[in-house]
């Protein structure tokens, strides 16, 4: 296993629930978090107070300028990890071509643009990376996406470009895989679920443990795959 004190790891979605986790988890084992976030004033209550973080306020991941420039100002990257996204719930009836446009946007453009950018960081540094993309599990089995197509046609299309990029970049020493999570145990999931059975659901710390154990691996030999993260569902 390699040391992660003082790698700089970039998280897409770092303010949020699952991606909080992977912060907290990636700082404890030395790490240095670089977190893009499209607010001006990003929100930072679920972070703690560290000199290990850095938040990049007034980044859009869906603007090819936006990303870029972020990118521009990192130093040598040793992973990044693509957690920013959406959802969507709504029947074909009930769905737009807004509705698709919006998670093509936040789910896949995101994802690319950052991955092409980092990249472009990694071959710089001469060192190789780790690419970490988040799907869901209705990429694997879309049954489990009725009602939901946008988000499951979305999650699909990061899953495939994911294994299509571990197979480019298979020379490289760039690795590049994707969790594909079922529901995962959130204040907000919770809320919106308040009946479901929660003990079965994903928790996120439990991802952020697998995450920072695949970035830290001395050798990656499981470039391309999309990893089922079930938990008890």
């Amino acid at each position: 296993m390699q040391s992660l004190k003082d790698r700089h790891v970039v998280i897409t979605g770092g303010t949020g629930a699952l991606g909080s986790a992977v912060v907290k988890a990636f700082i404890e084992a030395g790490a240095t978090c670089h977190i893009p976030a499209i607010e001006s004033t990003p929100p930072s209550g679920h972070l703690p107070d560290s000199k290990q973080i850095e938040i990049v306020p007034s980044v859009d991941l869906s603007n090819e300028e936006s990303v870029d420039s972020f990118y521009a100002k990192l130093p040598p990257l040793h992973a990044v990890v693509n957690i920013a996204g959406g959802f969507a719930y709504a029947p074909i009836a009930d769905s737009p071509l807004k509705v698709l446009q919006q998670q093509l946007s936040m789910n896949v453009v995101s994802c690319v643009l950052s991955c092409r950018a980092a990249v472009a960081n990694f071959r710089k540094g001469g060192k190789g990376g780790h690419i970490v993309n988040i799907a869901a599990r209705p990429a694997l089995n879309p049954r489990q996406g009725a009602n939901m197509t946008a988000y499951t046609a979305s999650k699909a299309a990061v899953a495939a470009f994911t294994v299509a990029l571990a197979e480019e970049l298979k020379n490289d020493d760039i690795s590049a895989i994707a969790l594909a999570p079922s529901t995962l145990d959130t204040p907000g999931n919770r809320k919106d679920m308040p009946t479901a059975k929660h003990d079965s659901w994903v928790k996120p710390t439990a991802v952020a443990e697998l995450i920072v154990a695949h970035v830290s691996l001395s050798e990656t030999i499981n470039s391309g795959v999309v990893m089922p993260v079930y938990g008890k569902a």
